[in-house]
């Protein structure tokens, strides 16, 4: 069975309700009991016993207490859950060259999608979804803080608003609750219009903790300018962050490889004359 830190909290609280509840009857029988009953020391015995029932009842509803409020927060303190995450695909520009017989430059231009005042997840990713489990609509995400390393506790090592060149990796980090296993989550990563990185997974990192999402790109797709990065839960937008990237961008590479077409004809033979 898979029984979640919220799940099992929620449990311990109603049973210990139910045991106050059954030492509450038990107390009252026993008092009831003793009155009955014609000898002084069996009266007192039996008046002790409803006594240590009714103090065993105060015990068991500050338990109720406890684990209502407290348990939880504490337990994850301990057992941070976090979400799986793999590895996402990127955007890549792949100019096309032709040598005929001078060079020309014939770029494949890429639509990418737009990001308007409301944000949502373009259709080609909507497409892709791999669930139908209806998330929780009280789920919440807190404010990202982004950083090039995590802790154990998903948290970043130096967290900041601002990195420089060069840059591998980066994360978001945020906190979570309500979530719901086997939901749909993603991460859309943009610089301006363009779409940098997407994470769109199942989720099974629990119902609250600390999660995060990344990007990495390939080597030299990091580009100097303001980033933003959208949580979606389903369709629903949840939360967001932004950074900027500081520096001079990586300089392309683009290797010629020219095809020389030959044209049969008539040319004339020419020999170098002697001095």
């Amino acid at each position: 069975m898979n029984l979640d830190i919220r799940t099992g909290v929620q449990a311990a609280f109603y049973l210990s309700l139910l045991g106050v509840v059954l030492a509450v009857w038990l107390a009252v029988r026993r008092f009831k009991a003793a009155q009955k009953l014609l000898y002084f020391r069996k009266r007192q015995e039996m008046t002790g016993r409803g006594w240590r029932t009714v103090l065993f009842a105060i015990l068991l509803a500050g338990a109720a207490v406890f684990f209502n409020r407290f348990a939880e927060p504490i337990a994850y303190q301990y057992f941070p859950p976090s979400p799986t995450v793999t590895q996402t695909p990127t955007i890549t520009l792949t100019p096309s060259m032709t040598v005929t017989p001078s060079i020309t430059l014939t770029p494949t231009i890429t639509n990418t999608p737009s990001v308007t005042n409301t944000p949502s997840i373009p259709e080609e990713i909507l497409s892709g979804f791999l669930t139908t489990v209806s998330p929780d609509q009280n789920a919440v995400f807190s404010p990202l803080v982004f950083g090039r390393q995590l802790n154990k506790s998903n948290q970043p090592l130096q967290p900041a608003s601002e990195f420089k060149l060069p840059i591998k990796i980066l994360y978001g980090s945020f906190s979570f609750d309500k979530m719901t296993n086997g939901s749909q989550w993603t991460a859309l990563w943009y610089r301006g219009a363009e779409l940098v990185c997407v994470e769109s997974l199942i989720w099974d990192g629990g119902s609250g903790g600390y999660g995060y999402t990344e990007c990495s790109p390939e080597s030299g797709q990091w580009q100097p300018g303001e980033y933003v990065v959208q949580i979606f839960v389903g369709t629903t937008f949840k939360t967001s962050g932004n950074f900027v990237v500081l520096g001079d961008g990586p300089t392309p590479t683009v290797s010629l490889t020219p095809t020389l077409a030959a044209t049969p004809g008539l040319t004339p033979a020419v020999s170098p004359s002697s001095p």
